[in-house]
């Protein structure tokens, strides 16, 4: 019980590892993370802060309406780099008007032509969540119900199938949105288009996933296979000792008779012959089993 509890466990929490790693990578937007670069913004005042210098061309006038501010960087001096994290839902970056972040949905950014390949992409990764979840269920109600009328060779063999399955989903997925943000990154809106970006923990969280799916599935189709034939070796073995003792010759009625007509001359002969190292008339007790 202790060894089918242990490939229980070594089955059964990577599967749970693989689905929580799906579902926070589906759910967060960090698969790629970058720069963009954009412009300065114009000074503003702000208090505690060096006051912004205006040039106005009539100094009898006090409003602002004609005011000028002269920019003396040149260069990539003008410009700042912004932080941006992308997802399957949004694109985020970060504000510099405040702490906080400016998000826009990732579908309104991406080529129109595009649209279909990105729900395809969320529609693989719900499915290869869903065939993990299937698997979890079926991995917990095998330990929890061992009943020995259920076959649970073919629930091992399932769990291995749909492992794999959701694998492969799970790659196809992650390729395809791959391939949806490069096409974006070159085709996209010029206020979005990153100068340098990079892989985010969100895909590589993905990525795990896949690698756990592919253990899993290995995992249960070796327990499955090595269960099978250690089934299989038992019933040969159980059938060949059923097949002995159904062939083992029995004696027939007349044999019988035979024997037991033969019983009494073996005694008698047996007397005889111990009877001659005896010394005459020394008393003889035989005792016969």
């Amino acid at each position: 019980m202790d060894r089918a509890w242990r490939q229980w466990g070594t089955t059964f929490l990577p599967i749970c590892l693989a689905l929580a790693f799906s579902l926070t990578a589906v759910g967060s937007s960090h698969w790629y993370e970058g720069t963009r670069k954009v412009a300065k913004p114009l000074c503003r005042d702000h208090p505690g802060e060096l006051p912004c210098i205006h040039f106005t061309r009539d100094s009898r006038r006090d409003n602002g309406s004609q005011a000028v501010q002269y920019i003396w960087e040149t260069g990539d001096d003008k410009f700042i780099q912004r932080r941006f994290h992308v997802g399957l839902w949004q694109s985020c970056e970060e504000s510099l008007s405040s702490t906080g972040e400016e998000c826009r949905s990732f579908q309104s950014i991406i080529p129109a032509e595009e649209q279909g390949v990105l729900w395809l992409s969320v529609g693989a990764e719900v499915l290869n969540i869903l065939l993990m979840l299937t698997s979890a269920i079926l991995l917990g109600s095998r330990m929890s119900y061992r009943s020995a009328g259920v076959d649970w060779f073919k629930v091992d063999a399932s769990v291995a199938i749909l492992m794999v399955l959701a694998g492969l989903l799970g790659m196809v997925a992650h390729m395809m949105y791959t391939t949806i943000f490069q096409i974006t990154v070159n085709l996209g809106p010029e206020d979005w288009r990153p100068q340098t970006w990079g892989y985010g923990w969100s895909y590589c969280l993905a990525w795990g996933s896949f690698a756990l799916c592919m253990a899993v599935s290995v995992m249960a189709m070796s327990r499955y296979t090595a269960a099978r034939l250690e089934f299989t070796e038992k019933q040969r073995i159980q059938k060949g000792s059923q097949h002995s003792q159904h062939n083992f010759p029995e004696p027939k009625p007349s044999e019988r008779a035979r024997e037991r007509e033969a019983a009494p001359s073996l005694e008698g002969h047996a007397l005889m012959s111990l009877s001659e190292y005896l010394p005459p008339g020394a008393p003889v007790k035989v005792s016969m089993c």
